[in-house]
């Protein structure tokens, strides 16, 4: 069974830093897109980041210049690098993957990790 296990988070102070990490596990040959998105209560979930297997990248403008995705394809993991941290920052981050080759083929379909909780207090 395919899964994304995410790790990372937790209580910080405002202008403190944490990195999230996201591993995929399972059976898993490709993976094309991967990414965060979060929500905090009483919103709706948004992006955070995404990053392709080509190397495009797409970072939401709220957290431009603060926040940092990678990936490491050999390992099947994506991180988010969040520095600078403001209280609008505070959410449950969930990692994204899409496009993924489970060796029949590739499926558009997403899968989500079970999120983690980032809280930045003022």
């Amino acid at each position: 069974q395919v899964q994304l296990v995410e790790s990372g988070g937790g209580l910080v102070q405002a202008g403190g830093s944490l990195t999230l990490s996201c591993t995929a596990t399972g059976i898993i040959f490709y993976i094309n897109h991967l990414g965060w998105y979060r929500q905090a209560p009483g919103k709706q979930r948004e992006l955070v980041a995404t990053t392709s297997n080509d190397g495009n990248t797409n970072v939401a403008d709220s957290v431009k210049g603060r926040f940092t995705i990678s990936r490491d394809n050999a390992k099947k993991t994506v991180s988010l690098q969040m520095n600078s941290l403001k209280p609008d920052d505070t959410a449950v981050y969930y990692c994204i993957a899409a496009d993924i080759d489970y060796g029949l083929g590739r499926d558009p379909a997403p899968i989500w990790g079970q999120g983690t909780q980032v809280t930045v207090s003022s």
